[in-house]
């Protein structure tokens, strides 16, 4: 048994025991990594005397490592002023995330139970699109006005040194009357400053911001390009508004893919965990295979129309897969691009030319490549170069076929307001299959002759 196993089995038996001292002391044990799989499996009877026994900022910490699924049941089972006094422990970015996915009514009744200062603004950020700057920036930040001396501002962090200890402090802002951002210091100059210099006299000037309505995915290029900790978020004046994090944006891009990714597997997007009750977890896979019986249905249904040209040539039902499998794989590699590029607004849904143009040279390219591949294979094992010809030239017509496919479905569907990542597989899928039997079949009917 090692060494997360045997945690688990002295957790069980203290949660069981209500020993909260031994609890707390065995996830002091463990690296906080460990916490998602130590949660997921406790039961939800578990977990939630787990968070009633250990203190709010042990709690705070578990949530914060956990998956979005179990935080709802975790939440949801709590009376709100317990789930308050955790909350409240998080930052305020981290705070508006975990309460933004419980339904309405029950992050209204922790809101109501949390501190005034902290609920507003945890409300203010639920304001903002969760893809946006404002949606992840976080108000744990440090700004002081431009009058303000070097003296101020140390007195100032001295005073509230614990307070501050919960910031990620690099840098502070400085302000003018208005609240306008004006200058970034830096605390490597202030420290090394004489106490009566103004802040003015040390500051960066014109400093780099971003508006609170500014995009994820251009803020994840911004932070690739820049090697900065964090960006500044305004308001339509100028105004200082929060910080968002290079590590909040980085999360957020990989949670964008993983769902992005689950989508693809016919998952709609929903995490699935294998905790979870087997018959949620049945209904969601079957909603996604039902559909795709009748997909291959129509598929099916173009070999039953060349049924007797493949009565004819048996050695075209041992391509037959290959040559929709191959397709398939070249097409969905198109599809990732296309998202992926979406993701990062690196292409708009109206370059359907652009992305047709860049897809086609590939799928001419791979598609020669690979029929060159698939007729040697096939010439090598009947010894006849027209069924070379005929599995090639299908293989390599439908690669090109599917690239292009592949790179349009995500665009045209993002025009028309529909998911890509969700319907551009299964539309794929059920086109290349289509596409490539008709080709292999139609070819072999007209060279038929020299088949048999």
């Amino acid at each position: 048994m090692n060494e997360i196993e045997e945690t688990l089995k002295s957790l069980h038996d203290s949660i069981e025991a209500n020993e909260s001292g031994e609890v707390s002391r065995l996830l002091n044990q463990i690296q906080s990594a460990d916490y998602p799989r130590l949660v997921d499996r406790l039961s939800v009877d578990e977990r939630e005397k787990l968070m009633g026994m250990v203190s709010p900022e042990t709690a705070a910490a578990l949530l914060a490592r956990i998956s979005e699924t179990q935080v709802v049941g975790i939440l949801d089972k709590l009376n709100p002023e317990k789930a308050a006094n955790i909350i409240q422990e998080l930052g305020s970015d981290e705070a508006a995330d975990l309460l933004g996915v419980l339904k309405a009514e029950g992050a209204e009744a922790i809101l109501c139970e949390m501190q005034p200062k902290e609920a507003s603004e945890v409300r203010e950020l639920m304001a903002y699109a969760e893809d946006t700057a404002g949606g992840l920036m976080r108000f744990e930040f440090l700004s002081y006005p431009v009058s303000s001396s070097v003296g101020d501002v140390i007195e100032d962090l001295r005073r509230n040194a614990e307070i501050y200890s919960d910031f990620d402090v690099q840098y502070a802002y400085v302000v003018d009357k208005s609240k306008r951002i004006v200058g970034v210091l830096r605390m490597r100059d202030l420290l090394l400053s004489n106490s009566e210099t103004g802040v003015s006299e040390l500051m960066i000037h014109n400093p780099l911001f971003v508006p609170h309505s500014m995009e994820q995915s251009i803020l994840a290029s911004m932070f690739k390009e820049k090697q900065l900790v964090g960006l500044p978020v305004v308001d339509e004046n100028e105004t200082l508004l929060g910080v968002v994090l290079r590590s909040s944006v980085r999360e957020a891009t990989a949670e964008a893919v993983a769902e992005d990714f689950l989508k693809v597997s016919g998952l709609g997007g929903k995490e699935e965990l294998r905790s979870m009750p087997l018959q949620l977890r049945s209904r969601r896979r079957l909603s996604w295979l039902s559909i795709n019986i009748l997909l291959n249905v129509l598929a099916a249904s173009v070999i039953a129309f060349f049924q007797d040209t493949l009565a004819q040539v048996i050695a075209l039902a041992v391509f037959l897969p290959i040559i929709s499998d191959m397709s398939g794989c070249s097409g969905s590699q198109a599809v990732a691009v296309s998202i992926r590029e979406l993701t990062l607004g690196l292409v708009r849904p109206t370059e359907l030319l652009r992305v047709f143009l860049k897809e086609i040279a590939v799928g001419i390219v791979n598609g020669i490549a690979l029929g060159m591949l698939i007729a040697l294979v096939a010439f090598l094992w009947k010894g006849n170069p027209w069924l070379g010809l005929v599995v090639g030239g299908a293989l390599m017509l439908n690669t090109i076929v599917a690239v292009c496919l592949g790179g349009l479905i995500p665009l045209i569907l993002k025009r028309l307001d529909l998911d890509p990542a969700l319907a551009s597989g299964p539309i794929l899928t059920t086109v290349t299959d289509m596409c490539g039997f008709f080709l292999a079949l139609s070819l072999a009917t007209i060279l038929l002759p020299y088949l048999t």
